[in-house]
């Protein structure tokens, strides 16, 4: 629901927020195929699916992620659900921007926290593919360029809205 009384001012308003917020916005809709990515990973762990994989000297899903792959899960907990955890999560927080909350003068820095951390799990798996694992997975590295984006756009949003803050204290 518009909070202005005609179409126009709605139609201004959500322009507005838009330019505003562009990273947050490119956040989330970044995250959606992050999701979908790492579910696909998932069920490829589960067994439930064969992924379409090159299998090279340097590629190879099955060893990274696989059902069997040792390094494919920490704990009983699938490296791909951890994946699909954090994508959701770093989702709804973009979309916290939407609703009144008690998160909103937070949200640059949680998202910045999260993307954050995403991106330092993201780069300790990479770092196993090559030193440990002696393979990669092609989806594995699109996920990881994908955490960077994210990472990279939170830092943006999160410097706008610093010099916003400092810009309405002075």
């Amino acid at each position: 629901a518009c909070r202005f009384s005609t179409a126009a001012q709605c139609i201004v308003g959500f322009i507005a927020a838009m330019r505003q917020d562009w990273q947050l916005r490119l956040i989330q809709l970044l995250s959606v195929p992050g999701m979908l990515l790492a579910y696909y990973l998932f069920l490829f762990h589960e067994g439930v699916l064969i992924v379409g994989c090159v299998v090279d000297s340097v590629f190879d899903c099955g060893q990274v992620s696989g059902p069997n792959a040792p390094y494919a899960s920490i704990g009983p907990v699938p490296v791909a659900f951890i994946g699909l955890t954090g994508y959701a999560v770093i989702f709804l927080l973009a979309w916290l921007r939407d609703w009144d909350n008690p998160f909103m003068d937070y949200l640059p820095e949680l998202m910045l926290s999260v993307t954050g951390f995403a991106f330092l799990f993201s780069l300790g798996l990479t770092l196993l593919e090559f030193f440990v694992i002696g393979a990669f997975c092609q989806y594995c590295v699109v996920s990881a360029v994908l955490v960077v984006v994210l990472f990279g756009l939170a830092i943006s949003y999160w410097r706008t809205a610093k010099a916003e803050g400092e810009a309405d204290a002075s």
